[in-house]
């Protein structure tokens, strides 16, 4: 089974390759089989995507935003036409189950794409009436925006910050992980397919020596970076070495809290949809379940017996609903974490240690709030179970953590949902439902879990610098 694709980069509208890279292996995750070999980017080839990006950029930004939208919107359709064959090539790439990445990847992404292309030209400034003055408000583009992706969802990712970046006038030089890095060069083929000009949105691969060159580049004006709490620190770091803009999606270890008069059977699908979906890989993942005590075990029940009823398996198999985790070391590192909390004692209700790259969804009870299992971000289908009795405290405790990307309330009482919520520290929460993403609502997290947002209209802030302009009517009032 191969999946290579014409070249590892995609520079200037044109596939490029040079072999004094590093090469390295795409590895199928369902075998381990290698599927591709592509080579790291050199600093000659780096230097290339951003001098094309930079010389693509001021042309883009001319343009009515209106053409701009048609190039996404464009490219949104040709995503969609090909969908299939595109979804195919994320389950190579990531060992999602074909029945996730047919409606929850490159759909996602075109979605970014038809959004932003159709929001790009409702954004205008403001006037400022100042008696016989006036002044106005212009947003415009950042420049050359560089952007990292990460493994999970390499190719949404991609979609999310290009769409944005594109549709307000941007350039990006885009570097996916190396885990995953074969969905965004076929992003950066379609655009220029729906005409998008040639550089502007190259693909470069590599490791974190070519994130860094790109981050500290003086022809770089933003970093957007999805990834883990240490990268974005790094990233981060370096970014403002100079003054450059960012927005960093990092991790999370966010909180899932199941009222007694909770609709179980829903909540418990949440729970299972927020730990074991893309088998828990996903950053957003609400993996500390605080269920009260009241219905603790009807829930432990409903939970083990729909956890145990998920069929594993070939990713390419449309029966599949688990797949692998992504690499041998992702699943290895998911089962220190499963021994770990087995060690400390908490209570394993399904699932263990799984064998290859398959870990089972894996269920754990009787977790308490300094174990292990429910301060570190696992990145993988282990779920922990934590009782409570009072509002104040499971608020209090849901609180009680460095992260805050996400949470979750269910509750049939609408009042004291909303009244948690709004006590809760997380960028984005759900109520009576978990981990739906909408590319019209904003994404993002506070404290350790980043800066920024992603979708939604907030994302033009992030993508764009507000220019003001004073208009004076009359003679300057000069006092020498």
């Amino acid at each position: 089974m191969k999946a290579q694709p014409h070249a590892s980069h995609f520079i200037g509208g044109e596939w490029v390759e040079d072999t004094a890279g590093r090469p390295f292996d795409v590895i199928f995750p369902a075998t381990g089989e290698v599927i591709a070999r592509l080579h790291e980017a050199t600093p000659a080839i780096i230097d290339r995507a951003l001098a094309s990006a930079k010389a693509a950029q001021a042309g883009w930004a001319a343009l009515r935003p209106v053409e701009r939208g048609r190039v996404l919107r464009r490219a949104a359709d040709l995503i969609r036409d090909r969908n299939a064959d595109l979804s195919v090539l994320e389950v190579l790439d990531t060992g999602k189950p074909i029945q996730e990445t047919e409606v929850a990847d490159w759909p996602s992404g075109a979605d970014a794409l038809e959004y932003f292309g159709g929001l790009a030209p409702t954004v205008t400034g403001e006037t400022v009436p100042l008696g016989t003055d006036f002044a106005y408000s212009l947003r415009e583009p950042l420049g050359v925006c560089v952007g990292i992706g990460a493994w999970n969802y390499p190719s949404q990712i991609a979609c999310w910050k290009a769409a944005p970046a594109l549709a307000m006038g941007n350039a990006m030089v885009f570097k996916p992980s190396e885990v995953t890095p074969l969905g965004a060069l076929q992003l950066a083929a379609l655009l220029v397919e729906a005409g998008a000009p040639a550089g502007l949105f190259n693909v470069v691969q590599g490791f974190g020596d070519v994130g860094a060159q790109l981050v500290t580049d003086s022809r770089v004006a933003k970093v957007s970076l999805t990834g883990s709490v240490p990268t974005g620190r790094k990233v981060y770091a370096a970014a403002a070495e100079g003054i450059r803009h960012v927005t960093m999606e990092l991790g999370g270890k966010s909180p899932l809290i199941v009222f007694p008069d909770a609709d179980i059977d829903s909540a418990v699908g949440a729970a299972m949809l927020g730990n074991f979906y893309s088998s828990g890989q996903i950053c957003s993942n609400g993996t500390r379940v605080f269920v009260h005590h009241s219905i603790k075990e009807v829930f432990l029940d409903r939970l083990k017996a729909r956890s145990e009823a998920i069929v594993m398996g070939d990713p390419l198999d449309p029966a599949t609903q688990m797949g692998p985790l992504v690499s041998a070391a992702q699943a290895e590192k998911v089962r220190a974490y499963v021994d770990k909390a087995v060690a400390e004692g908490a209570r394993l209700v399904t699932g263990g240690a799984g064998q290859g790259m398959f870990v089972p969804p894996t269920v754990f009870a009787d977790v308490t709030d300094t174990m292990t299992l429910a301060c570190e971000e696992v990145f993988g289908p282990v779920m922990a179970v934590l009782d409570f009795e009072e509002e104040d405290e499971v608020i209090a405790r849901a609180n009680a953590t460095e992260f805050g990307l996400a949470a979750g309330v269910f509750t049939a009482d609408i009042t004291r949902a909303h009244r948690v919520v709004g006590r809760l520290q997380a960028g984005t929460c759900w109520i009576n439902a978990y981990n739906l993403t909408p590319v019209e609502s904003s994404f993002g997290g506070v404290k350790m879990s980043g800066v920024g947002r992603e979708n939604g209209k907030a994302a033009i802030e992030h993508y764009t610098q507000l220019k003001s302009v004073y208009v004076g009517m009359g003679p300057v009032d000069a006092p020498f």
